[in-house]
């Protein structure tokens, strides 16, 4: 397999977004309202050429993604927190281009959760087959989703994803896994927290793991460290999918990958696994 670490935009977020500081209802505001920004961090794409079928994580965000939005009432605070930069050249459908891949023969998307910046570039893949929670499905779609901050008007007309409810059994410490390839070296399994329904990639390479995390952390440090981030919607889930991630990678080599970890696609390239003192 040939994997493929594409950077289809950047974002800066607060400090405290990436980082949490107090409970509740304040946790949020904290991190909605922190003046202290941090610097670009990359939005990853992944895509996998696998012999089964290309797989695409994530889809990264539109080239219209900082256009102001109003729905929820929340949302231009969220929106003050969270600046992207990215043109429509760098989109995923180009970026995959310019390096010989067709997005038309992707047969998988997978989106670890329907946030903006992993579901923006979800019209670029008019033949594949998307996979999503059944949980995240359920809190993302229709009116109760928009007001839960999800910009599902967006989403392509008709979009019908496969809902993925990890009915095959536990996996390590994990309550249960779904099997994607005939192969079985590609796996889905729960990893909520940041979003209710967030899902992670376990990808089996010889011996090794490689661990498509989405935004189950911000860095791998934050995930040694279990540190929360801020604007998650449960930090006890995020913290115990923190406890399960370093319980599964102790017993098997892992290289842990978020989203926006600007030292993820350098792990990639070495197959720099989690270290444990």
């Amino acid at each position: 397999m040939k994997i493929h670490a594409i950077e289809a935009g950047r974002v800066r977020v607060t400090k405290r977004w990436i980082a949490g500081e107090g409970k509740g209802f304040r946790r949020l505001l904290n991190a909605l309202f922190d003046k202290t920004m941090t610097d670009w961090l990359p939005i990853y794409v992944w895509v996998i050429e696998h012999p089964e079928g290309k797989i695409v994580i994530d889809t990264g965000i539109p080239h219209d993604a900082n256009k102001s939005r109003y729905f929820p009432p929340f949302m231009p605070l969220v929106q003050r927190a969270a600046h992207f930069d990215i043109s429509e050249e760098e989109e995923i459908g180009p970026k995959m281009r310019a390096l010989g891949l067709d997005p038309k023969d992707v047969r998988w998307v997978i989106l670890t959760h329907l946030h903006q910046d992993h579901d923006g570039g979800l019209h670029h893949f008019p033949c594949a087959e998307f996979l999503v929670s059944q949980d995240e499905w359920d809190f993302a779609s229709g009116l109760k989703g928009r007001l839960n901050g999800y910009l599902n008007q967006r989403w392509p007309r008709g979009f019908a994803p496969t809902r993925v409810n990890f009915g095959d059994g536990p996996l390590g410490p994990f309550p249960g896994h779904t099997k994607l390839t005939c192969a079985g070296d590609v796996t889905l399994i729960p990893t909520p927290g940041h979003a209710p329904g967030h899902l992670s990639v376990l990808v089996k390479e010889g011996d090794a793991t490689i661990m498509f995390a989405g935004d189950t952390s911000y860095t791998e440090n934050n995930l040694i460290g279990m540190i929360a981030d801020g604007v998650g919607t449960d930090i006890d889930a995020e913290l115990e999918t923190h406890r399960k991630i370093l319980a599964y990678a102790y017993k098997h080599p892992t290289v842990y990958l978020p989203s926006h970890d600007p030292e993820a696609s350098k792990r990639l390239a070495g197959r720099i696994a989690l270290q444990f003192e």
